[in-house]
């Protein structure tokens, strides 16, 4: 409703991850920059953490636009508490494999077939894994094993692990000592500063084709740091409430104090936070 009222084409602030509005803070250029090294490395683990809407999934999502598909084939896997062979066949189901029925061995030999047939037509071999912090020690082990596929003494297989912030502490498992000598790069996404809401904002809106209406007022943007605390994911919700809110009373100009009257329905409001 209200991208009709102020003619955006789209819905910017929707909560579904699209790297079509990848806003580059502070912290995600730290992490494309650690994403981009571990891909020129081509081996070995990339992690990535950050709390729930902090862009893990934005970020990954850019990332895999800027690759050129005839040199890097790039898979996902939303994970869920899975054990070791479950993860392995997951891995193989990605890839396109068929595992119904084979043994694990049988599974192992297909994907280093996919991997070395990959890297024989001179493409590399990614698998992205999100929300890690659900994987069973067993099933991030079976990671490891993956990646321990070789040719002429190259890696055949590189991975990312997306997860939540306790996705750190399950790294710190005595169990995970050998995986964690080859994690070549880790980052933990942290919210936006505060000054940087704003071009958060404007980034987005000008995307969806934004021609200046609404107005923002600046203290409308330190109202809506306050209540967010710069987590795009909650400031995403809290603007695209704003918005229609403001679309039903067909307000020109959004000010601070209508973006507070969103305020009680969110439970994570902080007005206790101090601008970084």
């Amino acid at each position: 409703m209200y991208d009709q009222f102020y003619g955006l084409q789209g819905r910017p602030f929707q909560l579904t991850p699209d790297p079509h509005y990848y806003f580059e803070s502070a912290t995600h250029r730290k992490a494309l920059s650690y994403l981009g090294y571990g891909l020129a490395q081509g081996e070995g683990f990339i992690v990535i953490t950050g709390d729930i809407g902090a862009g893990k999934t934005t970020l990954v999502g850019h990332l895999m636009q800027t690759i050129d598909p005839s040199r890097l084939t790039a898979v996902k896997i939303v994970s869920t508490q899975v054990q070791g062979d479950d993860m392995l066949r997951l891995a193989a189901q990605s890839f396109g494999l068929a595992t119904d029925g084979m043994t694990k061995a049988a599974t192992l030999q297909q994907v280093e077939a996919y991997l070395h047939m990959q890297a024989r037509a001179g493409r590399r071999t990614l698998l992205i894994v999100d929300e890690a912090q659900n994987l069973a020690v067993s099933a991030i082990e079976e990671l490891r094993m993956l990646s321990n596929f070789q040719l002429g003494g190259q890696s055949l297989l590189q991975i990312f692990l997306l997860g939540q912030p306790e996705f750190r502490d399950l790294l710190k498992s005595p169990q995970l000592e050998q995986l964690r000598q080859r994690v070549i790069a880790t980052h933990h996404l942290e919210p936006m500063m505060a000054k940087e809401v704003e071009p958060y904002v404007i980034h987005r809106l000008t995307i969806a084709g934004w021609d200046g209406r609404p107005i923002f007022t600046r203290e409308a943007f330190a109202a809506l740091y306050a209540a967010t605390g710069g987590v795009p994911r909650r400031l995403n919700a809290l603007v695209s409430r704003v918005l229609l809110m403001g679309a039903i009373e067909q307000l020109e100009t959004i000010d601070a104090t209508w973006c507070r009257r969103s305020w009680p329905i969110w439970g994570w409001i902080s007005t206790s936070r101090q601008p970084r």
